[in-house]
């Protein structure tokens, strides 16, 4: 209900200009976060494991992961712009989560505890680093564009440097990777302990590494050939939108990270 309000006057702030973000939209999601986190918390004390194990916890861990790195970085006020943008994802997200057969328990012990929460919950943050990444990209390409134009509208008016979001951008791409490797190899472990492979043909699997394929392709392009500017942004975007878009499809067809 707070992400909603939020997004309400983050509405009444893109109308008027970036330039309105100020400390109240800041607060308002700061206050949000506080009992996402709670809420997360207690579940994960009543469960007694991390909670990321279904379609419901993962999205919610994702929200809590992008409503921690706007509130964040918000506190340099030069970048509260970015709750503008993160609010509608964070509700969009809440929305999603609520929606029926997401919160279903695993009828097996197959992702529990120790080694596959600590799998799933830097996957989930590289995510949310990737989606950070992909609201850098999209600035940046908004105000190439007014400036392209010729133009300086409200709002790209408090936008940070193009050089600034250039930097930062890849920045978090490659955090994002790091994660996901780290996630990915301490999957192979489990996967080995318990199946005794390193890799199986689960479309889960599949997609993660296709995932970890497409964003080391896009670091390696910037570092190999330079990469930059909106020729970065717009495979960061398309990247993210691929993930949001296949995330929960492939989590289903997943017999691992969905046990029937």
């Amino acid at each position: 209900m707070i992400y909603g309000g939020g997004l309400v006057y983050a509405l009444a702030i893109f109308r008027h200009g970036f330039h309105k973000a100020g400390v109240t939209l800041h607060g308002i999601l700061g206050v949000a976060l506080v009992f996402h986190t709670i809420s997360m918390v207690l579940r994960g004390l009543a469960l007694g494991r991390c909670p990321v194990t279904n379609l419901y916890e993962a999205t919610a861990f994702t929200a809590w992961t992008i409503a921690t790195a706007c509130v964040g970085l918000g506190m340099v006020p030069r970048l509260r712009f970015l709750a503008v943008l993160g609010t509608p994802m964070l509700f969009a997200l809440g929305v999603f989560a609520l929606m029926p057969r997401m919160d279903v328990q695993p009828t097996e012990p197959q992702l529990e505890r120790g080694i596959m929460s600590l799998h799933m919950s830097l996957t989930l943050l590289a995510y949310g680093a990737f989606g950070m990444a992909a609201l850098l990209s999209a600035m940046y390409l908004a105000q190439e564009h007014e400036l392209k134009l010729r133009k300086s509208r409200a709002l790209t008016a408090r936008l940070p440097a193009l050089e600034q979001l250039d930097i930062t951008s890849p920045r978090l791409v490659a955090i994002g990777l790091t994660l996901l490797s780290a996630g990915l190899l301490i999957g192979m472990a489990w996967l080995k302990r318990q199946q005794g492979v390193y890799l199986k043909a689960d479309p889960k699997i599949l997609w993660a590494i296709f995932v970890w394929m497409l964003y080391a392709l896009l670091i390696g392009l910037r570092r190999r050939y330079g990469l930059r500017g909106s020729r970065f942004a717009w495979p960061s975007v398309a990247c993210f939108a691929f993930v949001m878009l296949t995330f929960w499809g492939f989590n289903l067809l997943s017999d691992i990270h969905n046990p029937r």
